[in-house]
């Protein structure tokens, strides 16, 4: 065992004592031990037992610890305060700058027990009020873990958008370059991406390639006449292709598509005429309607196409109200009447349904009986204050570990809509998680079940679900599912959003805003619902001020 391996497990002890707060003069005496272990000029693993009680700066307590390591391979001490955190706790004990106290705010005080976790609270701005920390540290702890993350080379569609647009903008303007488009995962929208494709159609690639190549902020590894395979300074893998003007449409339509979506697309045309004029004319020829860029997966397209629903797919346009939002009430940054104006003002919508927090998340100053009260109060007051608007009643119901939601039925009663939504107690069994949503979507108040599964993508797995037993619980009851527009979650998955519709059970674009600015992430829910084949008639803020309050008015029984 090399020495960096022991100073670093050393390291991390120190770390989780500190972390449990025990004896600080055993933390302090177990950090500076794997400092002068990992400066010693020689292997300690070589020595024996009474030798390594005699390097200075160990001390007998510590030696032995370090003995123990390497004859067992572990610390038995190390490995009980391991089993008593939870694994995404350690986790976060990996990223740079974030030391043991500060790992103890955030388990202890705001209940973050994942990284995925962690940085959803960053993008909140949850992090800003606790002990220790501010601004500047919240956006060095974000960008840290976006750095983590993208070192494994995958990225969330929201993090390669802003390098994929600047990229089209400066290839488009080179000589040469007579037709460009976006082409594999980043086109049909997928919400993970392994890296940026192009297709350029040119009589001259090889000029091209030369006008790409100078590129500052790309980096080449790899040229053909086809092909060109570049880095960009951000991490992400960019792939150039190269082809005819002639065949540009052709190409366009199979290096978009799945293999599973080509392979079925090719074996109704001829396969001789690869010129066309536009994908819809390639299409066409295949018998088929133009099948949008975004469902080109091989999963339902086909089907939908043979009967004859190709869905006319859902745009921001569509969306009248925003659902599924915070304010200062609970962990969100702007004011109710300040989400409200901008709703208005800015996006031009109908009304705002606002939905903070409820009672045990008092990590995020979830509202108490008291201040719900309150929080409507204040409501009525706008309602009769900001003309051409409207602002709904709703609250995000905690749904405790036993299914059932944190409020009384009195209270519940006092909303215009309810979003349920699981945020403690992410590990169970597919049978409990189930049981506990189902339970939840019986409860004749829930309106809308929000993000089902609870994932943070590329951070943390969702709890396992029986989807269709979920999905069908909210058909049998009523109940909307939401997709989720954070970019983290987009839940729930395009996957099973085509097994809801078949149900009858609408859908919910919903932002999940605890800012103005967050409001804008509604366009990666759209580009989820369209990858499901959402239609406007699918969706529950489709429907205008009046229509969406006689639907809150009749599922309550009113």
């Amino acid at each position: 065992m090399e020495n960096k391996t022991i100073a670093r497990t050393l390291r991390l002890f120190s770390q989780l004592m500190e972390l449990h707060e025990e004896n600080p003069f055993k933390v302090k005496s177990l950090a500076t031990a794997a400092f002068k272990v990992d400066k010693l000029p020689f292997s300690i693993a070589k020595k024996s037992p009474e030798e390594i009680e005699k390097i200075d700066g160990l001390g007998k307590s510590t030696a032995s610890k370090v003995i123990e390591l390497l004859q067992t391979g572990t610390i038995q001490e190390m490995a009980d305060l391991i089993n008593e955190t939870p694994a995404g706790v350690v986790e976060i004990m990996g990223i740079k700058g974030v030391g043991p106290k500060k790992v103890l705010v955030i388990w202890k005080e705001l209940g973050i027990e994942s990284i995925g976790e962690l940085y959803y609270a960053c993008n909140e701005n949850r992090l800003i009020e606790a002990k220790g920390f501010g601004l500047k540290t919240q956006e060095e702890i974000r960008k840290a873990i976006e750095f983590k993350v993208a070192s494994n080379g995958r990225y969330l569609y929201a993090q390669v958008e802003e390098v994929a647009e600047l990229l089209i903008k400066e290839v488009t303007g080179l000589a040469g370059v007579d037709q460009l488009s976006f082409v594999g995962d980043y086109r049909r929208r997928c919400e993970i991406i392994d890296g940026l494709d192009f297709l350029i159609g040119s009589g001259d690639p090889s000029g091209i390639i030369s006008s790409i190549e100078e590129i500052s902020s790309l980096k080449v590894l790899a040229e053909s006449p086809e092909k060109l395979e570049t880095e960009h300074e951000t991490g992400i893998k960019v792939l150039f292709n190269f082809c005819s003007p002639d065949t540009f449409s052709y190409n366009l339509a199979l290096l978009t598509g799945t293999e599973g979506h080509n392979a079925e697309l090719l074996s109704r045309l001829d396969g001789s005429d690869k010129s066309f004029d536009t994908e819809e004319q390639l299409y066409a020829k295949a018998g088929l309607p133009y099948i949008e860029p975004e469902l080109r997966e091989g999963i339902f397209e086909f089907n939908l196409a043979a009967a004859g629903r190709m869905p006319e797919l859902v745009e921001w346009k569509d969306l009248k109200g925003s659902l599924h939002n915070h304010s200062t009430w609970s962990d969100g940054v702007h004011t109710l009447e300040e989400m409200a104006l901008f709703c208005r003002d800015e996006l031009k919508l109908q009304y705002l349904g606002i939905s903070d927090h409820s009672k045990s998340a008092f990590y995020a100053k979830g509202l108490t009986e008291e201040r719900v009260r309150a929080q409507h109060e204040e409501i009525d007051k706008l309602n009769a204050k900001i003309e051409n608007f409207q602002i709904f009643k709703g609250i995000e119901s905690d749904i405790l570990f036993d299914g059932s939601l944190d409020y009384s039925d009195e209270i519940l009663a006092r909303f215009d809509f309810v979003v349920a939504s699981i945020h403690s107690v992410f590990k169970m069994s597919e049978e409990k998680a189930t049981s506990r949503l189902i339970k939840a979507v019986e409860n004749p108040f829930t309106t809308i079940l929000g993000h089902p599964t609870g994932r943070m993508l590329l951070t943390r797995n969702g709890y396992p679900i029986d989807y269709k037993k979920v999905i069908d619980a909210c058909a049998a009851n009523g109940v909307i599912i939401e997709i989720n527009s954070n970019p983290l979650r987009l839940d729930l998955d395009w996957r099973w959003h085509q097994y809801a519709l078949e149900k009858g059970v609408k859908l919910s674009i919903n932002p999940d805003a605890h800012s103005k600015k967050g409001f804008y992430d509604t366009r990666y829910g759209i580009l989820a619902a369209r990858k499901g084949g959402v239609t406007a008639a699918d969706c529950l803020n489709a429907l205008n001020s009046t229509e969406i309050s006689s639907y809150f008015k009749q599922k309550k029984g009113i």
